[in-house]
């Protein structure tokens, strides 16, 4: 099989996502990011619909990109005039653009419903706008929106749309399952029924509404597409589009078909997670290959198995896509479990140990409490430090008080009131905050501050809160969990008690502990 074509459209389609918002300045970094990778083609945005798209277009092109050319899509023009006439259509000339993606009709349903005019001019439409462009110049793609819909139930029509596409001089035409509701057996058909039919280029654009754009996607190039279309993370409106970062592994790994160079494969999980921080969304842990559980390990048995040979819980290697395998310590894991942790530690136990024996317990009581170590490995270091008798605290509590006060105003302060000892040292700190943990954290960095300098390095970065037993009302025990960071890494602690306060604390200690600890 050819070589398969990746168009990324997170830039266009992505940006529709609910709670996406790209400025030109992000829609730079990641178009820059996507030519490193070998993405082949990029799609910028829409340059005749908003300033924003207008702008990217502007500055891309003093980008000196080396793998990947830009798309700018836009629509057929509208009924009854020329191309030449068209505002949207002049837009794309002044776009600097490589590529043109048009969208056009193919289902009789929206020509007449959505278009209000006729089937005739609805082809017209395509041959117009594609001729015309081409005559400017322009490598011309086209996108048939619906055109699994269109099939389903005209496809007389749907394949004239293709025709007139083709005719006109469109270099790819492209398949749009644009409400998502198609299933691979029927994608698989259609394509074989049209491919003898068209001879330009072939490709593939899916949504995910059915849960099954992926699967559509790779369907799509078995049966002969040789261009996908999808977007980083899947993100897209509605339910989303096809995930690119699965579709490229699955391609390299699964069906070794060729689509960037076998070198880039181990920079899958970097750009996933690059296009999410510019995205402002959060990182799906549960994200196949490139996700922080897609080779995380939990119960005994995997971890046992996996420990002999790691085929026997893993389709790939972890490393070939630029993750990391994770062995999970919880009451499910076993010893196994445990001494993975030590060995990681550098601590010498065995499944014999009567120490291992006893951690294992501790871990199984405290997850009956409500601990959860599996998302909190720097307490479960801490508390495997306690248990071996390796840990010297850095200090020792005298007491905190923590007061919340509400003005007439109505504005409400929170201040913490903190005594310690370090080396025997008594030290009194207070502070305030934005709310009782802020407060609590900054009186405990003020107390501490003169003894551990390196504590101004780090940070709390995100706090999570969880009701254990909601039945149990406000004497509910709660989980927190506070993940903090320095300018080398991020570590997540744990606490648990009727408290939130006091659950609070035992996470922010431990967060202090274990950047004290991976300093020394």
């Amino acid at each position: 099989m050819e070589k398969i074509k990746l168009y990324d459209t997170t830039l266009r389609d992505g940006s529709q996502a609910e709670g996406i918002s790209y400025s030109v300045m992000d829609k730079i970094r990641i178009a820059e990011e996507l030519d490193k990778f070998g993405i082949h083609f990029i799609e910028g945005g829409w340059p005749g619909s908003n300033p924003k798209d207008k702008e990217f277009f502007e500055k891309i092109s003093k980008s000196k990109l080396k793998n990947s050319l830009i798309a700018a899509f836009s629509m057929t023009r509208r009924p009854n005039i020329l191309a030449s006439q068209d505002a949207n259509i002049a837009a794309l000339l002044k776009s600097s653009a490589q590529v043109i993606t048009i969208v056009g009709k193919t289902w009789d349903f929206h020509v007449t419903e959505v278009l209000k005019t006729t089937l005739q001019e609805n082809l017209e439409m395509i041959k117009d706008t594609i001729s015309f462009l081409i005559k400017k110049g322009f490598v011309v793609f086209y996108d048939a929106e619906h055109f699994f819909d269109a099939y389903r139930t005209n496809k007389t029509y749907a394949l004239k749309t293709l025709i007139a596409a083709q005719d006109a001089g469109a270099s790819a035409i492209c398949l749009c399952d644009t409400n998502g509701g198609s299933l691979p057996d029927e994608i698989t058909s259609t394509i074989k029924e049209i491919k003898p039919v068209i001879k330009a280029e072939l490709g593939i654009h899916c949504h995910n509404d059915a849960g099954v754009a992926i699967a559509n996607s790779l369907a799509a190039i078995s049966a002969g597409a040789v261009i996908v279309q999808g977007t980083i993370n899947g993100y897209g409106e509605r339910c989303g589009n096809a995930d690119l970062i699965p579709i490229i592994a699955n391609l390299k790994t699964k069906l070794k078909i060729d689509c960037i160079p076998d070198t880039q494969l181990k920079q899958l999980t970097h750009l996933s997670h690059f296009v999410s921080e510019i995205s402002n969304m959060r990182v799906k842990n549960e994200q196949p290959f490139v996700g922080e559980s897609a080779f995380a390990h939990k119960g005994g048995m995997h971890i046992n198995a996996i420990m002999k040979n790691p085929l026997t819980y893993e389709h790939v290697d972890p490393f070939s896509v630029g993750n990391k395998r994770r062995i999970l310590v919880s009451e499910l894991g076993g010893k196994t479990g445990i001494l993975l942790r030590a060995k990681d530690l550098n601590y010498d136990l065995s499944k014999t140990d009567p120490k291992t024996k006893k951690i294992l317990e501790l871990v199984q009581a405290l997850e009956h409490q409500g601990f959860q170590f599996e998302a909190a490995e720097a307490s479960f270091q801490i508390l495997m430090q306690k248990h071996l008798k390796k840990f010297k605290g850095s200090f020792e509590l005298e007491g905190f008080k923590v007061v919340i006060e509400k003005h007439p105003d109505k504005k409400i302060t929170s201040e913490a009131i903190i005594k310690l000892k370090v080396n025997r040292i008594k030290e009194h700190a207070v502070s305030e905050g934005d709310g009782p943990i802020n407060a609590l954290d900054n009186a405990l960095r003020k107390a501490l501050k003169d003894f551990y300098p390196s504590l101004a390095k780090m940070h709390l970065s995100d706090f999570k809160v969880r009701v254990l037993d909601e039945k149990a009302g406000t004497a509910a025990r709660v989980r927190v969990l506070i993940q903090s960071q320095d300018a080398l890494d991020t570590w997540n602690t744990i606490g648990v008690h009727e408290n939130i306060i006091e659950a609070s604390w035992q996470a922010l200690v431990d967060s202090v502990e274990y950047k004290l600890l991976k300093d020394k």
